[in-house]
């Protein structure tokens, strides 16, 4: 593991307040479980098939249906669990989650309140090389989603599609431990990059596969550290919830609009009220969806229709064998293993694949050679031309190919770029293409020479420019790469404008 100094936050004052207040953020991350089968059903959770397509008899609520629960959803619970080092419930239970759901057909949600399948864990956030805080875990637990309301078809109806109805959700729930929106939004991307590399989920928000609701409350300095100490809620202010956060720009935004009204709110002698809000990127404002309920509002009870989940501690042992490395470990083994700063290394495994392909293209080679490459050349063309990682034209094998002709000094640096821009647009071995077009690095010291001595002879009043000032002697060097069509070796071209300039 990598040396990490857990640091408190770093408290910011609300601009425009009468007095100093610090925020309080609790997050509640739904979490689609990558399953090719509902919760409850054997209907696929196949994203952007035709409306009401991906329907079973359980989901449409067909009388008569009984739920059966997917295992393997379960083992996808488990698996996140160990991968954020929770606690496993080897006993857990279902419950009704009563409510009006216009998009879910039997009327209430098949959830888990009492005993959740996941208990305590932790996230690592990372908030800059060598920093970190520690946002504890609460639970995770398993539920059914539910389907979607279409408003926008019909001036005068609303449509359901339920094919997101039972798909399974992992409700990921955080203690209030996040204290501003930048440390919200790194929370989300850790645990998305956490979930991606355990597989339990795709991470992607804009298809709603993940979504967030943040609990936000400001409190006066000091009272959010006598919580810690008592686990008081008295002493944390009256919190409001906003609902599906689909991104990490909006999370911060909305964060800090509430934040700013429930302080104007209370510094005009009102009061707060606990309710759930939604944000409007477009108006920059919170607007109340509905009161907060509290459980009892829902009249949770336990599903009559499934039996309390028992697992054997067996089981769990099988799963985290197979866990897989995961980010934390990852990063400390490259910047140890390749010599990396950390800021490469969280670079290169911010996602699994990208950290995979690097790690295919340093095998048995120079590792800060081969992050370079990777990051700043390949990461940033894939950036311009709004491609991944996973889609990437050229291979690592291609990749390494070319970092291997530049230590074995075949090519120069600048040639190695246009090979890449060749390679990248066009495919091909690149030994074979160096070869074939003539790139290769000009290493006889004798011509490099005969070149240097042709400028020299051509430029009198530059070579005594040069003599008073050596610093101009780049002025040589560019020439000779100039005459040789960029071909010469660099440093042996340097030392022999060096030598000749001194005579």
């Amino acid at each position: 593991m990598l040396d990490l100094t857990f640091e408190s936050p770093k408290i910011k004052t609300i601009a425009g307040a009468k007095h100093d207040w610090e925020l309080v953020i609790g997050m509640e991350v739904h979490a689609q479980v990558s399953s090719n089968s509902k919760l409850f059903s054997g209907a696929s959770t196949q994203f952007g098939a035709e409306p009401n397509s991906n329907v079973a008899f359980v989901d449409a609520a067909m009388p008569g249906m009984l739920p059966v629960i997917n295992e393997f959803c379960v083992e996808q619970a488990v698996r996140t669990g160990l991968g954020l080092k929770a606690e496993i419930n080897l006993f857990s239970a279902f419950d009704r989650k009563n409510y009006f759901y216009p998009d879910l057909p039997q009327g209430y949600q098949i959830s888990q309140l009492y005993h959740p399948i996941v208990g305590e864990g932790e996230v690592i956030v990372d908030m800059e090389p060598g920093i970190a805080r520690r946002v504890r875990i609460e639970r995770i637990h398993l539920e059914q989603d539910a389907g979607k309301s279409i408003h926008d078809m019909d001036p005068n109806m609303s449509f359901v599609d339920v094919n997101r109805t039972g798909v399974a959700l992992m409700e990921i729930v955080s203690r209030p431990d996040i204290r501003g929106p930048e440390e919200a939004a790194a929370f989300v991307v850790k645990l998305r990059q956490i979930l991606r590399y355990l597989g339990t989920c795709d991470g992607n928000m804009q298809s709603g596969s993940m979504r967030a609701d943040v609990n936000v409350s400001v409190c006066l300095p000091g009272q959010y550290e006598k919580f810690i100490e008592t686990g008081d809620f008295g002493h944390l202010g009256t919190r409001c919830e906003i609902k599906n956060m689909n991104s990490m720009r909006f999370i911060q935004q909305a964060i800090d609009v509430e934040a700013k009204r429930q302080i104007a709110i209370i510094e005009a002698g009102g009061k707060v009220d606990q309710e759930t809000r939604l944000y409007d990127p477009d108006k920059g404002e919170t607007r109340s969806m509905r009161s907060k309920e509290e459980a009892h509002d829902y009249r949770y009870f336990p599903d009559p229709d499934l039996l309390p989940l028992e697992i054997e501690q067996a089981w769990v042992d099988d799963i985290a064998k197979t866990l897989p490395e995961l980010p934390d470990e990852k990063k400390a083994r490259f910047v140890k293993g390749f010599n990396l700063s950390e800021y490469d290394a969280s670079v290169l495994t911010a996602d699994v694949d990208s950290a995979g392909f690097f790690e295919a293209v340093a095998e048995g080679r120079d590792g800060k050679l081969a992050a370079n490459w990777v990051i700043n050349e390949l990461f940033g063309r894939l950036k311009a031309d709004e491609k991944d990682i996973t889609s990437s034209p050229i291979t690592p094998a291609q990749l390494g190919g070319i970092i291997d002709l530049i230590k074995a000094d075949t090519i120069s640096g600048k040639i190695a770029k246009d090979l890449f821009e060749i390679i990248y647009t066009e495919g091909g071995d690149p030994a074979e293409v160096v070869e074939a077009r003539g790139m290769k690095q000009v290493t006889d010291t004798g011509a490099i020479e005969a070149a240097v001595d042709q400028i020299i002879a051509d430029n009198p009043a530059q070579v005594a420019k040069a003599k008073e000032n050596p610093k101009l002697a780049g002025w040589f060097v560019g020439q000779v790469m100039k005459a040789t069509g960029g071909k010469a070796n660099p440093k042996a071209v340097n030392q022999i404008i060096a030598a000749k300039l001194a005579e």
